[in-house]
């Protein structure tokens, strides 16, 4: 997902997408336990995608505090 898009979402939808990236992580792991996935990447570039939603998450709740 573009940092674009993800900047422009709400936070309930930030919130939304937050949990289906966790629960597609969980998926992959198995799926890289049980030796059936084949794009090991797709986990690292997900990890990534997890830490910027979080991070903007942050970004908006400091920006409601600070004014």
């Amino acid at each position: 997902m573009e940092l674009k898009k993800m900047r422009d979402m709400t936070e309930i939808e930030l919130n939304t997408e937050l949990s289906k990236m966790k629960k597609e992580l969980f998926n992959l792991r198995f799926q890289h336990a049980t030796g059936q996935l084949e794009n090991p990447v797709k986990m690292r570039e997900l990890k990534k995608d997890i830490a910027r939603v979080k991070t903007i998450i942050r970004e908006k709740e400091l920006a409601k505090v600070q004014g």
